[in-house]
């Protein structure tokens, strides 16, 4: 634990001595902003359904982005060869990359918390309990699209080419039930199954089914899993 711990603080001190972090939190902000003020103001719609609607769109993109370097920034540099020669092991060093990825789309989602407040400001009631899992619901598809973007950044010391294959993989999480009706009706239950949306809403509407938590959790370990098993293989090339 002490290792993840050690992993854990240098990459979430990487992110922020660079612009990668304020640059992330900064258009992650002006971004929900701009959709929740836009139905607030303009549509008058007084609820936080569209932010929590918007904010998978954005993953989209801003995911890939911050998990894109986590190890093939250390292939490029060479830093991997003289990890494998400390007394790290591989799951340690990954978990402590993907849980520093992760805390910072966590601190982007508390940066959203303010529209709530903006709610309870102008006497609207707002379902907390909702609203609650509402955010469960997000911090869990960041957490997935997180180790997603782990397991592309293990494929390549290019990271433009981790990013590229870290947004495809989302995308297609993310498009897999919007293309339900051009899949064979034998497995269209499987493809659903399979979609992020399918559980995101669930939880979205106040429902945490253990199901969907299974999902989750379930798919985390998939990606993080195929992620140690690619840094394994390079120990025997």
């Amino acid at each position: 634990m002490r290792n993840v711990m050690a992993i854990y603080s240098k990459e979430l001190r990487s992110y922020f001595n660079s612009p990668m972090a304020y640059i992330f939190l900064v258009l992650f902000a002006v971004l929900n902003g701009y959709f929740f003020t836009s139905t607030f103001f303009l549509i008058g719609q007084s609820d936080m359904r569209a932010l929590f609607s918007v904010v998978p769109l954005i993953y989209l993109f801003f995911v890939p982005a911050i998990s894109m370097g986590l190890i093939a920034r250390e292939k490029n540099l060479g830093t991997m060869e003289v990890l494998s020669t400390m007394p790290i092991q591989d799951v340690e060093f990954v978990l402590g990359k993907y849980l520093a990825s992760v805390s910072l789309i966590v601190v982007g989602l508390l940066f959203t918390v303010v529209h709530f407040f903006t709610l309870l400001s102008v006497g609207t009631h707002v379902d907390v309990g909702a609203m609650l899992t509402g955010y469960i619901g997000l911090a869990l598809l960041g957490a997935f699209y997180a180790a997603i973007g782990t397991f592309a950044s293990s494929l390549s010391e290019n990271q433009v080419v981790s990013l590229i294959v870290a947004i495809m993989a989302v995308m297609f999480f993310f498009l897999l039930d919007k293309l339900l009706v051009l899949i064979p009706t034998g497995i269209s239950g499987i493809a659903q199954y399979l979609s992020v949306d399918f559980h995101l809403s669930n939880i979205s509407r106040g429902v945490v089914d253990s199901r969907n938590l299974i999902y989750f959790a379930g798919m985390i370990w998939l990606f993080l899993t195929m992620t140690l098993r690619v840094l394994e293989m390079r120990k025997w090339r």
